[in-house]
């Protein structure tokens, strides 16, 4: 008998290899694309430890037994309790996964939930202000990773698919769990991983009432370099859990605020065009040329206030029933002041004393306005003033059903997410004249001289500094305003239905379920523009504005930027205002119709089914657990926007300044496809301590919604119609297959545990720009519009899209070790929690920032990640010291007037908590974030010498109480 049930699971693992491996996507029609609705498919079991959901960890009814009764032993508490029972959810769950747990419902001491997720192996944080944002698992980017809040596909404020995770307050999360390996019960969306974030269910606080006040006051050392910054502000949250009606009914609200200041002093070296220029008229020297330098302080607030509510009605031990909402709103208000020199390439400039990096390109000299008759005349010494404020909210909400009967388990949810983004976006310059107030005001001669120096701090001066804060000289060139702002919303069903097979010799339960979501993501564009930068293409009754003593102020540089020259800090609105001016940013379908063509929709409708079995069998004289399945998604995409097809072949446009056009048409496109995914997790336990995973599964995640978009402009040349827009909705999705080996011990008692792994992943694809030549346009449903000299369409041309680009491999190792309770008597409590990933890709993406064209990796691979903290906890006094380390990366999220992608240096963030229990009730906390101080720097094309950004944010410490009831 045991023979036969072996050869039986034997094959059953064969076949899953076989589905994993062999089943190919089946194509619809062309019509358009959507990427799987994102909320995580819950169990169905009863093990209801979140809110409104069941925990992900199994759906395995034996193993949810041995969870359920190993998080009961953990006796120890404060952050010994949360590592240990992160320990057992990782243990017992169906998928490799890493988990983050509070000790209770305030517990997370993080700044954001990003923070905390950063704690575990191979995961790790790109920051973005100082603060930790957007997440990077095992190599690949936030575009690569599904995420769920209480099992609800979250919509993003960044305008594309990652998600800022600075919008989560981590005070107000439970638990986080991170799914590196596929289910078929897992909604599609996570070719790196699925991030869920679960809330509290307050029938399961070991208190009837319960009471949570943190209150904390925070200080950043780095506002005194920013004059008018203040380095106050302060973190408050509230939780509330109660059981009512003979714990029938539970109720859970919470409440967090954070507010500080928003401070930074910056560097930038500015990118290459990827062109040869000649250096100086005396000279036949070529070498390519950055853009420019510039110098700027940040200062602002930021603002996060976050609720959560919960109702939770359980009748019976059958019957449960959650109404939940979580709501976050977070207001940026950010400014940048300072210098920037610009226009170095586009033979605008005289280079001299040049100095070369080993790519040839120039990274120091001096650099002067051109003699009259050479060249062009738009380099100039700018002082700038930008405002980068952003206002985003995120609302999650839905009711969930659970009923358990028998071996019978049903999950229902309905739910409702939406996400709105919007950043001002201003760019303010003024520059120095002869001849203002007169009819032709022309731009002073002007010089500077730098030195990059590679990921440090670099040289900068300019040759007659007084001229940059003398206000009979300086006038406003140019006042631009050019809003962002995105609309995501997310409606959803899905349901489930396990039947537990507690006899079967292989399965000890099947699951099948049906997932439906249908996503709306909208992105507007508008623009305000006065004057002309440089004003060396001058705009007829927008001359440039004389700055009046009241809008500005000289503003001069401190610590590791003292120095540098000192500039005037301008108030651009106060400047307008003084010419009885002001700014209506609106969109334009004249000079800058590109309004329209970057504005539009994109409508994805995701219809899954998907059919799982939980295996628990003999193998070998040793039991195999896991899970096997298919999930089935049906995807549509399609995008509705402008196509400019010129000679008023168009509708009638009326735009926000009143002004028509007919030369745009309205355009759809899209395409459906279906892919089947099968899934297998197969854990073969040696010991009751000893494991060892093996996991396979055929994954997709959507392509970036943003560049799906249907928008598109075009221009006429030699008889050939060509368009631009670099996005396209009949992209294809990112398709992976991906293979996992792990092997974990765990101590005794929860104490700890060790782990080591391998994974393989093959990328099919990744998006990119390209130009296609003489391009069918009927292919892809764009109407090339007629001749008006021949009456017959233009001959197709030039195509600037978005395509699927070859992909690649990515490829690593994980290992981790985690202890407590390793010494006797007063060291009991100390504790020690290490991880490393070693990840590595063949992807290889050009560059020509730097100057000539370089091959640079893929974004968001660290190829090296590791993460430490030393903790103790005796009952009364804890605390924690935690390290979190990666390599060089790409990314980009580093923004000139478009995202640039860059390599961000290695870095290394040390955080430090601890807290002091004066009562049972009440406690006093000390935390420091980045203690060194570590600045973000980054630089183009792979090559140190060529600075990008180098950014400064200060150390954060906070002091405070936490009062619980």
């Amino acid at each position: 008998m045991i023979l036969k049930r072996n050869v039986l699971v034997m094959a059953l693992a064969s076949a899953g290899l076989t589905m994993a491996f062999g089943v190919q996507a089946a194509t619809g029609d062309t019509g358009a694309q959507t990427t799987p609705g994102t909320s995580q498919q819950q169990s169905t079991a009863s093990n209801n430890t979140g809110n409104g959901t069941t925990s992900q960890a199994t759906t395995n009814p034996k193993s949810q037994q041995e969870l359920a009764k190993s998080l009961s032993t953990v006796t120890v508490t404060g952050f010994s309790s949360s590592v240990e029972k992160s320990i057992d959810y990782q243990r017992y769950a169906d998928t490799i996964q890493n988990v983050v747990t509070a000790a209770d419902i305030g517990g997370l001491p993080d700044q954001s939930i990003a923070d905390s997720l950063t704690h575990l192996p191979g995961v790790s944080t790109e920051r973005i202000a100082g603060m930790s944002s957007q997440i990077n698992i095992r190599g690949l980017s936030g575009d690569f990773i599904q995420t769920t809040l209480d099992g609800r596909e979250q919509p993003s404020t960044s305008g594309t698919n990652y998600i800022q995770f600075d919008q989560y307050p981590s005070e107000l999360i439970n638990m986080a769990t991170v799914y590196k390996t596929s289910q078929a019960s897992l909604i599609t969306g996570g070719v790196a991983g699925t991030i869920a974030l679960q809330t509290a269910n307050p029938l399961e606080n070991s208190k009837a009432q319960s009471l949570n006040v943190d209150a904390r006051g925070s200080y950043d050392g780095q506002a005194h370099d920013v004059p008018g910054a203040s380095p106050n502000g302060y973190r408050l949250s509230v939780a509330y859990q109660g059981k009512f009606l003979n714990n029938t009914l539970g109720v859970g609200l919470g409440f967090a605020d954070l507010y500080q200041p928003h401070v930074s002093e910056q560097f930038v070296g500015e990118a290459s065009d990827g062109s040869l220029y000649q250096l100086n008229n005396n000279s036949p020297q070529k070498a390519y040329l950055p853009e420019g330098y510039q110098l700027q302080q940040n200062g602002g607030e930021e603002r996060r206030r976050g609720y959560l509510a919960t109702v939770v009605w359980r009748p019976t031990d059958e019957l449960q029933l959650t109404s939940d909402t979580f709501f976050s709103k977070f207001n940026n208000s950010s400014f940048g002041y300072g210098l920037r020199s610009q226009n170095f390439y586009g033979n605008n400039a005289q280079i001299t004393n040049p100095v070369l990096s080993s790519l040839g390109t120039v990274i120091g000299g001096t650099v002067s306005t051109n003699p009259p008759g050479t060249g062009g005349n738009q380099f100039s010494n700018e002082t700038t003033a930008d405002n980068y404020t952003t206002n985003t909210s995120v609302f999650s909400g839905g009711l969930n059903l659970k009923w358990n009967h028998g071996n019978w388990h049903v999950d229902s949810d309905i739910s409702l997410s939406r996400a709105t983004s919007n950043e001002i976006n201003v760019d303010t310059t003024a520059d120095p004249y002869t001849g203002l107030g007169t009819s032709s005001p022309q731009l002073m001669a002007q010089s500077t001289t730098f030195q990059f120096k590679g990921r440090n701090i670099g040289d900068v001066s300019l040759a007659n500094p007084g001229l940059y804060t003398n206000l009979n000289d300086m006038a406003l060139s140019r006042y631009g305003v050019y809003p962002y702002i995105y609309h995501d919303r997310d409606k959803a069903f899905r349901t489930s239905v396990q039947y537990d097979l507690p006899n079967n010799p292989v399965f000890s339960a099947i699951e099948a379920g049906v997932y439906l979501n249908n996503h709306q993501y909208n992105a507007d564009r508008e623009a305000y523009v006065y004057g002309s930068e440089w004003n060396t293409s001058p705009v007829p009754g927008e001359p440039p504005l004389t700055i009046p003593a009241s809008a500005a102020q000289v503003t001069c540089w401190k610590g590791k930027f003292s120095g540098f020259p000192c500039f005037l800090t301008l108030n651009g609105p106060a400047i307008l205002a003084a010419h009885g001016i002001s700014a209506n940013p609106v969109k334009n379908i004249t000079d800058q119709s590109w309004t329209y063509i970057q504005s539009g929709s994109v409508a994805e409708r995701t219809r899954d089914v998907f059919l799982m079995g939980d295996i628990d069998a003999q193998l070998f004289g040793h039991e195999l657990t896991g899970n096997v399945g298919v999930r089935v998604s049906h995807q549509s995409q399609y995008s509705d926007g402008l196509q400019q097809v010129g000679n008023g072949a168009g509708v009638l446009i009326v735009d926000g300044n009143g002004k028509t056009s007919m030369d745009y048409a309205p355009i759809r496109l899209g395409k459906t496809y279906t892919d089947y995914l099968p899934s297998m997790n197969l854990i073969y336990h040696w010991t009751d301590n000893d494991q060892t995973r093996f996991a396979a599964a055929k994954v997709l995640s959507r392509p970036p919604i943003n560049t799906m978009l249907a928008g598109a402009g075009s221009w006429v040349s030699n008889g050939q119609y060509n368009v631009w827009g670099s996005t396209s909705p009949l992209l294809n999705p990112l398709r992976a297959t991906q293979y996992d080996l792990d092997y974990e011990h765990y101590f005794d008692d929860s104490t700890g545990a060790v782990t080591a792994g391998v994974f393989f992943k093959k990328v099919d694809s990744f998006i990119q720009t390209v130009t296609y030549n003489n391009f069918d346009f009927a292919s892809v449903g764009i109407t090339v519009p007629n001749d008006p000299t021949t009456g017959k369409p233009y001959a197709n041309g030039q195509y600037q899209t978005a395509f699927n680009a070859k992909g690649g491999d990515v490829r690593g190792v994980e290992a981790s070790f985690t202890k407590t309770r390793f010494l006797p008597g007063i060291w009991s409590g100390l504790g020690f929690d290490a991880n490393v990933a070693f990840t590595n890709s063949n992807v290889h993406n050009p560059t020509n920032l730097a100057g000539p064209t370089t091959y640079i990796g893929l974004p968001g691979l660290s190829k090296r990640v590791a993460s430490a903290a030393v903790f103790y906890d005796n009952g009364t006094f804890s605390a924690r010291l935690s390290a979190n380390y990666r390599s060089s990366f790409l990314s980009n999220t580093q923004i000139a007037v478009t995202n640039q992608l860059v390599t961000f240096a290695a870095e290394t963030v040390y955080d430090f908590q601890a807290s002091y229990n004066i009562t049972k009730q009440l406690s006093v906390v000390y935390q420091m974030l980045n203690l060194s101080n570590q600045p973000t720097k980054t630089y183009f094309g792979g090559n140190p010498q060529q600075t990008g950004t180098i950014q400064y944010f200060g150390r954060t410490s906070y002091l405070g109480v936490n009062f619980q009831l």
